[in-house]
This record gives structure tokens, C-alpha cells and sequence, in this order.
């Protein structure tokens, strides 16, 4: 993986299997001349940073990137006081360059995508937020495509006119994905070409953790037996009933893995038996879930959860780990016969007590048959199938 600065400088960047490990960036405080990179097919606009938790946009487009070049637009960088514009470019491969705007708004990304395009036509236009969507006059897009995952106009802090610009992009759109079924029912009267294609996972990197792998060093002290999460820790997880859950079970430890977004420290429950440990890279996660007697997905019933679907059920799946959830409709309505589904701190122990006690029970042996039929490899080649229909 290469680093370019707008100086034409690089820096190296390691690599480990198809994830990259990110040295620290350098400063790019003006736009100049860009040297010609030849041209892009697609272009990918996404309010996640490529290098935050590893999920489905890094799924999908590291895939499609083996079919089209790609360039991977992220959110703009705030600017610091007396900052002037400008932008870092990273090389995930030939194929895949990430750029971070250092920009004021999302409008004036124009510019730099245009110093990169040259001059010349994209083929393909993918959205993950509907507030990109203001970039869509400025460009002649051959195609567009929303994948929507997440219905972010209900997320903590959104812009309220991220839904007029979804209705906009709605409009403009020429296929849509949604990632799960909640969603497809709710973008399904809005569009006429909508496709669910709920998470997936990469079986074979979770299940390592079934193998010899080594368990890392910061969980070496802490108690069996381990409830363990990981994923982002916001306000779509009920603190609260893990704090209570925790209480009432003392001699269980409960180990939360994860970066912090939209809540501070602050908000966080403290006890004895909760663990807090971060952001973990993904190539290491199976390490992590190998010290996991019990998966869990706390998510807390609001605005924020109504319409996910999330990807840690099918790796939590893959790493032959039980899991307790709370009523997430999606994975109600897909897994509720292989998970334990809680309402409150009472069911939450008793789940967690049953799956410790009682060795009978047969819902992990019903992971197999779900797992055989999902992968981001399939997914992605269906997810072609539908773009070249509609490709201009």
C-alpha cells in the first residue's frame, strides 16, 4: 500500500493479508497539480472512514475493486484554525485509493474530485450517505447506486436535511441495495429498484477462532467466564442493561471491544467485571472472540437500531460462539431460533446462565446451514450481476 501527499512524497504503509495497517498521515495543506492516475470507474462516497471498524463498505468495494478502480471519498477532515484546504490519498491497491477531503463542507469535495477525474467520465457513482448527494449536479455519473446500510437520518446528531437529500438521491438513483430486510421494507415504496442484500461475513477468518490462534495479551487477566462485544460502542448500545446485567452477575466478566462514537467515557458503566478495550484491528478480532464464552449485541431499541442489521450475528456465527441479543427486528426475524433474545437484565442472566449451564441446548448447531449460504464473495457477485443491467 503506497501514501501520496499532494507534494507527490510517499511513505510506505504495511501490509497483512488484504487489510491494511495505516502509518501516521501527513499533513496536505494545498491542492496542486495531480500527476495523472489514469481513470477511475467507480467513485464511492461514504460518511465512514476506510480505516475506522472494518464493515461492509470495506467488504463490498475491497471486492469490487478487483473488477473496477475505484476512489474511495470519505467525509471531509475539519479543518484546524488557518488550515487551507487540501486532501490525503491513500493506496489500498492499484485499483483502490481512499481520499480524505480536508475541506469546510461536503460541496466543496467538487474541486478535488474534478482535479482527480480530469476531465474524464466515471461510469459509476456509489453512495453510502445521502448528504454526498449535493455533489451529483457538478459530475456527469454514468450510473448511480445508494447502498444503504444504516438509515443514518436516525442516527445521533444527523443534519435534518439529510432526509431531503435522501429523496433527492432517491430520485437520481438507478439501483438500490439496502442491508437488511428492515431496510428494503422501508426503501422498497420509494424506489422501483431495490435489493436487499442483508450482512454477510468472511467465514473463514472468523472461524480461526476455533483453531490453535493465540489470545491476546490484554485478556489474559481477565475472569472466565467472558459476554464479549465488539463493535462501535454509541448511543445505539443500552448501556444501561449491561450495567445491570453486569451487577447482577459479579463473577462474569462482560468485555466490550470498541471505538467510542457520539458518547464520551463518561457515559460509559464502570464495575470490576466490565472491560473496556478499544479499538481492535480486524485481522485480529478472531483472537479476541476466542476468549469469548458468550457473543452479545446489548443494542438498545430506538431510532438508532430500528432498521440495522448487524454483521458481528454472522461473525459471532462463524466463530461457533453462542449469542444473546436484545429484539433487533432483523435479527428477530432471521436468527431468533439460533440466538437467545432478551428483553431486560432478568432475561440477560438467565440466557447467560442457561448457555453456561445447560449443555443441551442445539442452537449453535443451526450456524453451519445459515453460514453456507452467505458470503461477501456472493454477495458481491449478485450485487454485479444487478449493476451491469443497469450500467449506461
Amino acid at each position: 500500500m503506497k501514501k501520496e501527499c499532494l507534494n507527490g512524497k510517499q511513505t510506505a504503509v504495511l501490509r497483512q493479508s488484504d487489510k491494511p495497517i495505516h502509518l501516521k498521515r501527513r499533513e496536505n495543506l494545498q491542492i496542486t497539480t495531480i500527476a495523472d492516475r489514469g481513470s477511475y470507474d467507480m467513485v464511492v462516497f461514504c460518511h465512514l472512514r476506510w480505516d475506522f471498524v472494518y464493515q461492509r463498505p470495506q467488504h463490498l468495494i475491497s471486492r469490487l475493486s478487483k473488477q473496477y478502480a475505484i476512489l474511495f471519498i470519505e467525509e471531509p477532515i475539519p479543518l484546524r484554525q488557518n488550515q487551507a484546504k487540501g486532501y490525503e490519498l491513500d493506496e489500498i491497491s492499484p485499483t483502490l485509493h481512499i481520499l480524505r477531503p480536508k475541506v469546510h463542507a461536503i460541496e466543496e469535495i467538487a474541486p478535488i474530485l474534478q482535479s482527480f477525474l480530469r476531465g474524464k467520465s466515471v461510469d459509476i457513482a456509489w453512495f453510502y450517505s445521502a448528504a454526498f448527494s449535493v455533489l451529483i449536479p457538478e459530475f456527469d455519473f454514468g450510473t448511480i447506486i445508494y447502498d444503504c446500510m444504516d438509515e443514518l437520518s436516525l442516527f445521533k446528531g444527523a443534519p435534518k436535511e439529510l432526509i431531503d437529500q435522501e429523496k433527492f438521491l432517491l430520485a437520481e438513483t438507478d439501483i438500490v441495495f439496502t442491508g437488511g430486510s428492515a431496510l428494503y421494507e422501508n426503501k422498497n415504496n420509494s424506489h422501483s429498484n431495490v435489493h436487499c442484500f442483508p450482512s454477510s461475513v468472511d467465514q473463514a477468518h472468523f472461524e480461526r477462532a476455533l483453531t490453535d490462534i493465540p489470545i491476546p495479551e490484554d485478556t489474559k487477566n481477565i475472569a472466565r467466564p467472558i459476554v464479549g462485544y465488539f463493535g462501535v460502542i454509541d448511543e445505539r448500545i443500552d448501556l444501561e442493561l449491561l450495567n445491570e446485567t453486569a451487577h447482577l452477575l459479579p463473577n462474569v466478566s462482560f468485555l466490550m471491544i470498541g471505538p467510542l462514537a457520539k458518547i464520551g467515557e463518561q457515559d460509559l458503566p464502570r464495575a470490576s467485571n466490565i472491560h473496556y478495550l478499544g479499538m481492535k484491528s480486524y485481522d485480529f478480532l478472531p483472537n479476541y472472540l476466542k476468549v469469548f464464552d458468550i457473543a452479545m449485541m446489548p443494542f438498545a431499541l430506538n431510532d438508532a437500531t430500528k432498521y440495522i442489521s448487524p454483521t458481528k450475528t454472522l461473525e459471532y456465527m462463524a466463530a461457533g460462539v453462542p449469542i444473546i441479543s436484545t429484539a433487533v427486528k432483523d435479527v428477530v426475524r432471521h436468527y431468533e431460533d439460533c440466538t437467545y433474545i432478551v428483553k431486560d437484565s432478568t432475561d440477560f442472566v438467565r440466557a447467560i446462565n442457561e448457555i453456561l449451564y445447560n449443555k443441551m441446548d442445539d442452537r449453535e448447531d443451526k450456524f453451519a446451514h445459515i453460514l453456507a449460504n452467505t458470503s461477501w464473495n456472493m454477495t458481491v457477485k449478485k450485487m454485479s450481476e444487478l449493476i451491469k443491467v443497469v450500467v449506461k
